[in-house]
């Protein structure tokens, strides 16, 4: 008997058996070869929902998954200076309200036995900020999404994250706020002061002559920096393009001292009158009564509003060969306290 169960052993080793058969694995699945995001932008196959923040009808259109979103913001704040410094918030829907007090309660004195008369309360504003849907569709052939060497994800990021920022750093600076954030140098603008300004108004200062500094440069930015008062000196920035920095970083005070000082550690930024400098493009060059240069708390002068969720449509029929990712994102913004900004503008008076 034993020799026959080994002759049985010897002819099934022999044989040329096919592997044990595997349940096919479930889509998705199989993301240490072939990543679910990355399996959708190449192919448009289905992906694993828990990989997402949510998602949409079968028509292709998804929510970005985590990691890619937080790159997207990444890369954001490199090129639209604005959102770095500004009070960003996320909402749920473009209904967005945000309460502001324009006055404080008042007070008295009174002898023991005076009277107490009724007192003033704080009064409040409404801010609504304007909120618009931002877009990019950048695409490519099928082709090159087949190709395996290929990063879609780091190009996907890459492209929507230029698209976003060019728009953005305009709109929060210019944006018109119609269907988009409105932007600071929108706002009216006097030259009074917080306590007999209107509220949504923000003050500027004259630099002396019309497109131009006027006699003493440095005393002017020096009285730009005290109309802001204290309380929103903490945390405040100086906001204006490279070429108005390229003039500004050669004054001098009276004893040959440069008012710009370089950042002392790499990843700082270099500042000015002690306040750090930001550079954004979207400010306007100096020109007879422009407002150029921007100091404030913009952490509590303005306000970004934002759906946490990019979405992304994969489109591989409108245009053969080419695959279009269509990516939208709700977006607002507007001054929220006209107090804690303040302009040049480049004027005589």
């Amino acid at each position: 008997m034993t020799e026959v169960t080994e002759a049985l052993d010897a002819r099934l080793s022999s044989l040329s058996l096919p592997p044990a058969v595997m349940r096919p694995a479930l889509s998705g699945g199989d993301a240490a070869a072939d990543p679910g995001f990355a399996r959708f932008l190449r192919a448009g196959t289905a992906i694993e929902v828990k990989a997402f923040a949510g998602t949409s009808d079968a028509a292709g259109g998804v929510a970005v998954p985590e990691e890619i979103d937080a790159r997207i913001d990444a890369t954001l704040k490199t090129i639209s200076p604005i959102r770095a410094i500004a009070n960003v918030v996320q909402v749920g829907s473009a209904g967005y309200r945000k309460l502001v007090t324009t006055g404080g309660v008042a007070s008295g004195w009174a002898a023991e036995d005076g009277t107490r008369p009724d007192s003033a309360t704080p009064s409040f504003a409404e801010i609504v900020p304007p909120m618009g849907e931002l877009w990019a569709n950048p695409s490519a052939t099928q082709a090159m999404l087949d190709d395996a060497r290929f990063d879609v994800e780091s190009w996907l990021a890459s492209e929507i994250a230029t698209e976003f920022a060019r728009a953005e750093g305009a709109a929060f600076v210019n944006g018109s706020g119609s269907n988009r954030p409105r932007g600071f140098l929108q706002q009216p603008v006097a030259a009074t002061a917080d306590a007999t300004r209107a509220f949504g108004t923000l003050q500027y200062l004259a630099s002396g002559a019309a497109g131009d500094f006027g006699a003493s440069p440095a005393d002017r930015l020096i009285d730009l920096v005290q109309l802001l008062r204290a309380p929103y000196r903490q945390g405040a920035s100086w906001v204006m393009n490279s070429a108005t920095l390229a003039r500004i970083r050669k004054f001098k005070t009276s004893d040959g001292q440069f008012l710009w000082a370089p950042a002392l550690s790499a990843g700082q930024p270099a500042t000015l009158l002690g306040y750090p400098v930001i550079e954004a493009e979207d400010m306007p060059d100096i020109a007879a009564n422009s407002l150029s240069i921007a100091f404030g708390n913009f952490m509590a002068g303005y306000l970004i509003a934002e759906r946490r969720e990019t979405t992304i449509l994969r489109d591989p029929y409108s245009n053969k060969p080419f695959v279009a990712f269509y990516a939208s994102k709700r977006i607002g913004g507007c001054v929220t306290n006209s107090e804690a900004i303040k302009l040049m503008r480049f004027s005589a008076s």
